[in-house]
Order: C-alpha cells, then structure tokens, then sequence
C-alpha cells in the first residue's frame, strides 16, 4: 500500500506508549470489572482477553488500548501526570468494550481477535446485558471524579454521536449503489467521524479535563481525536480491499466479499468509471476484478488522500493547544502507528 506521510516528529516507539499507558490503567479497569455481577464481569474479562469460558486464565490479546493510551497522554500533554487520567481511560474502554459487544451483534460477527465473540460465547442477551453493564460502570467511573459533570457530559455527547455514526453505518446497507439515494463519501466521512473519531477525541479530551487543562486545550484534543478516527477509518477501508491477511487478520478482499460500502468504494463509483463497477458490485462477480477496477477508477488513491488530510488536520489540531512536548511527541508517535497498521 502507498505509505501515508509519517506524522512522527521523535523517535518514539509507540508500542512502548501503549505498553506503559496500558500497565497504568489496568489495575484499575479490573477493579472496575470486578465491581459487576460475577456472570457479567466474567463475560466482560472475556471480552478483554482476560479470561476464557468458565473464568480460565486466557493469554489471548485484549486489544492495544489505544483510547487509554490517548487519555493518559492527553493529561501528560496538559501538564499533568498520567495517572490523573485513569478514571477517564477506564471509562472509554469500558465504552468502547460496550460498543464492540453490541456492535458484534448488529453485525452478526462470529469471531473477534481470532476468538468467538462474547455473544457467541455466552449468547445474545448475556452479550447485551454484559455490553449495558460496562456501559453503567464507565457512567459511574466518571461520576465520581471531581470534574465529574463535564466529564459526563463529554462521554455523552461521544456517545451519541457513536450511535448516529452506528446507525448511519446500518442504514448505508440498506441504500443502493448508485443513483440520488446512494451514500456520497462526504455521509461517509461523516459517519466516520462519528462512529470511529467520537471515541478517541473524548478519551484525549476527558484526560486533558481531568489533568485541569483549559477548555481550549480540552477542545483542541478533541477535535485531533476526530480526525485520527477518520484518517483510521480509511486506513481500515484500504485494509480490508488490499491488506495482507497475515497483517489484518481477515481474508484478503474481505470488505468486498461482504459488499460493504467504504469508502475506497464510493469514491470510485463516483468516478467516470463508477458505471462499469456497479454490476460487479451487484453480481457474485470474483472480488479480486472489482479491487482492479477500484483502483483504476481512483478509488485507492482518493482515499489515501483524505486520509492524508485527516492526518494533517490531527497534527493542525494538536498545534493550537500549548501541549507539553515529550508527551505531543507521544501523541505524534502514537498518530503514526494507527494510520500504519501494516508495522
């Protein structure tokens, strides 16, 4: 894949970020976990790669932790240190772990992380009832902070703005390919921004808010989340037409497969070519002819372009706050490493 334009001003090893921010906020995220139903938290620790079935030990991986990584950080980069961030970092895991598992059963997703997914595991009102109880316990995390009013009210303003980005995302499959009721790629990006940018704006946001930065900085940080979730987004688009599936973990042309409508794909049908993609589209066509024609209709290129913008509206973002410059770095680092999923 054409590389995107590095955002990294430091030599920093993001792994290492994510490692350390991880290690900050686990001891609490499991005691907020142990605070629920035994049934549920077992569900909800299964969800994490923290257990099997039954409660075992499990070694499975339970994510990179990028929304804790990105509230830590945002504390550092006000000023403050990291550890006043953890109520904020462990509230948008518990969110994002809530939105996977509801997420999972929308989709009818059998497997996450290469394991069954929480619904398939336990069944379908277990997941859900699992999902509302990480949902409670990220709500009453924040609550008693002292900056607990703003900070829930930041949480919930990404909240609803990930199920208007959710919603679009189920509607767009129910709308046709071309025509005045096809999905444009600006309801795209919308829906990006939303689904995927709601989340990690707040979780840099509510750091900064707990680290006591100003209102600016609280908003600028917001606003860098935004936009890295979009440039994420298209990353995961190109991923899953062109991605290696010993790197993605999904097989290769996936996303055409299951005929979803990303944005490589609306671009394209867009283009003077989009009239010759329709009935691949529409057809048991061999996806491997529609993934050509993709990228000659520009469909590839389109897309690396706005994720270049997105990238460069991130870094536009994090310039307009007074931001402590090891910790900037970090964020920068961390940047890099989302929009590159191929390291």
């Amino acid at each position: 894949m054409t590389a995107l334009p590095s955002a990294v001003q430091a030599p920093t090893d993001a792994r290492q970020v994510l490692d350390r921010c991880r290690a900050l906020v686990r001891p609490a995220l499991r005691e907020a976990v142990g605070r629920t139903h035994p049934w549920v938290g077992e569900m909800a620790a299964y969800s994490f790669g923290w257990c099997e079935v039954g409660g075992a030990p499990a070694a499975a991986s339970g994510g990179k932790g990028v929304r804790q990584a990105l509230a830590v950080l945002g504390a550092e980069a006000a000023g403050a240190p990291g550890h006043l961030a953890v109520p904020g970092a462990v509230a948008v895991e518990l969110v994002h772990a809530f939105s996977l598992l509801h997420d999972d059963i929308m989709d009818g997703d059998t497997a996450r992380r290469r394991r069954p997914t929480v619904w398939k595991a336990y069944g379908t009102g277990p997941a859900v009832l699992a999902g509302d109880a990480l949902f409670a316990l990220a709500v009453e995390t924040l609550a008693g902070q002292p900056a607990g009013p703003q900070s829930v009210r930041l949480l919930s303003v990404a909240l609803q703005d990930l199920v208007r980005g959710q919603a679009d995302d189920l509607l767009f499959a129910t709308r046709p390919w071309t025509g005045p009721e096809r999905v444009r790629p600006d309801e795209y990006r919308t829906m990006a921004e939303h689904k995927t940018g709601a989340l990690l704006g707040c979780a840099a946001a509510l750091g900064a808010l707990l680290g006591g930065a100003p209102p600016t900085t609280v908003a600028a940080l917001d606003r860098a989340g935004r936009h890295l979730g979009i440039a994420f987004q298209m990353v995961d688009d190109l991923l899953g037409i062109w991605g290696d599936p010993a790197v993605t973990g999904k097989p290769v042309h996936g996303d055409l497969r299951e005929r979803k409508k990303t944005f490589p794909v609306l671009a394209a049908l867009d283009s003077p070519a989009g009239g010759r993609l329709r009935p691949l589209l529409e057809s048991a066509a061999d996806p491997g002819e529609a993934a050509a024609l993709i990228e000659e209709a520009g469909g590839r290129s389109a897309t690396l372009a706005q994720a270049r913008r997105h990238v460069t509206a991130v870094e536009a973002a994090l310039a307009q706050a007074p931001l402590e410059a090891s910790a900037a770095g970090e964020l920068r680092a961390l940047l890099d490493f989302l929009v590159r999923r191929d390291l």
